[in-house]
């Protein structure tokens, strides 16, 4: 069996599916492993990746952050440099060039805070397959502006409801009309979980991100004590500590969603103690879940880190202690925003704020002869209507009114 490959994660992961699934990844898993064998399929990856992508993203000193934190030296690897704004579009290109690889031409993907959902349409559009995507209801309310660009790359968005109406209500509406569609369609996963093979294929091509980080602390002599990265499903994590997982060094650090509170509902953390085991879109790996055993609702500012669940590879990576965890709430999220924009003059997306807010912490407590590499999975221009109502609230209260009298 080809070593990128895995059934499971200690007793994590597996394909936990209805019948009528198992034939499509049967395929799936078969055509992915031929093509990461096929020079020409890597090739055609490499290239668009460098120009359709942007790859590679840079790794910036943060000079100032560095200097007003007082500690460790702060890096940040610049995913929201990437197109589309963040690093999804990394496994959407590998993934779309796969589907077209197996003839299919219709897409399909679930998408939370909206940046999965915009990579897989602008790339649709590139390679000029047909696009879906389903995304729930309320994170279509809170991340419009990411609805209007998938949109104006062609894809069709499709409202989903539900008791939460957000990322879980999504990914189950992909699978349903995935079962009844595979033979023409493929469904783009956004994150590395789901039934095998997607945990260890979002893994490979978001890899991409650990490895140019690997070759830059090379080239630059750093001695790093920490790579940072905030964990909804887990795919920037996962990729990001990809080429890192089999040493001792450096620490590896996965920031959960705190939210707003400690009870249920009011946080993401699976990690932090409260996570159980459980088997939910077709993977087994630890979940939010009530004493039913039914997935509990969860809070988080961010809408890309509400997931109930975890991959199954950074749950199982977490428990061996390779991977450490901790969390960030809605609060010091929305200060690590503010810190980075005024510092450095990036505007984090507030998924890897959760990331920024840790590192923060972890700076200060670390010599300065040591590094901390943080993550910014992607950029805020998408989060507008929050971070506005969060900072001006007034202000934007005022020119929301003036545009609908407007619009009127």
């Amino acid at each position: 069996m080809d070593e990128r490959y895995h059934d499971f994660f200690g007793d994590f992961g597996g394909r936990y599916v209805a019948e009528v699934l198992r034939p499509a990844l049967d395929e799936l898993q078969s055509e992915w492993m031929k093509a990461m064998k096929c020079r020409e399929f890597m090739t055609e990856l490499k290239t668009l990746s460098n120009q359709f992508t942007g790859r590679p993203t840079p790794l910036m000193f943060a000079e100032n952050a560095t200097r007003v934190l007082g500690g460790a030296k702060v890096y940040i690897k610049l995913e929201g440099l990437s197109n589309t704004g963040a690093h999804k579009i990394n496994n959407a290109l590998g993934q779309a060039l796969l589907a077209r690889r197996m003839g299919k031409r219709r897409i399909i993907a679930e998408t939370g805070a909206g940046q999965h959902g915009v990579a897989a349409a602008s790339v649709c559009a590139m390679l000029g397959l047909e696009c879906t995507v389903y995304m729930g209801e309320a994170d279509i309310r809170r991340q419009r502006p990411n609805v209007f660009w998938m949109e104006l790359y062609g894809a069709t968005v499709i409202p989903v409801a539900g008791k939460g109406a957000t990322l879980k209500e999504a990914v189950n509406e992909a699978l349903r009309d995935w079962a009844g569609s595979f033979e023409d369609t493929h469904y783009l996963l956004g994150s590395a979980l789901g039934p095998s093979p997607y945990p260890d294929m979002v893994r490979e091509f978001q890899s991409v991100i650990g490895r140019e980080v690997q070759r830059e602390i090379e080239r630059r002599n750093l001695d790093v004590e920490a790579l940072v990265a905030c964990v909804g499903g887990g795919s920037n994590a996962i990729g990001f500590f990809s080429p890192f997982l089999e040493s001792e060094s450096p620490r590896l650090i996965g920031v959960e969603a705190g939210g707003r509170g400690t009870g249920a509902g009011e946080h993401a953390s699976r990690m932090g103690g409260e996570g159980r085991r459980g088997i939910v879109h077709g993977y087994k790996s630890l979940f939010l879940l009530d004493e039913d055993g039914q997935v509990r609702p969860t809070h988080s500012i961010s809408a890309g880190l509400d997931y109930p669940g975890i991959g199954p590879q950074l749950a199982w990576l977490g428990i061996r202690g390779r991977v450490e965890f901790t969390k960030a709430t809605d609060d010091e999220a929305l200060d690590a925003v503010r810190f980075f924009a005024k510092n450095e003059g990036l505007l984090f997306a507030l998924e890897p704020a959760h990331a920024g807010a840790a590192a923060m912490q972890i700076a200060r407590a670390v010599s300065p002869k040591k590094c901390v590499i943080v993550n910014m999975s992607g950029r805020g221009e998408k989060d507008l209507f929050i971070l506005a109502r969060a900072f001006d609230g007034g202000k934007w209260k005022e020119f929301l009114h003036s545009e609908a009298q407007d619009v009127q």
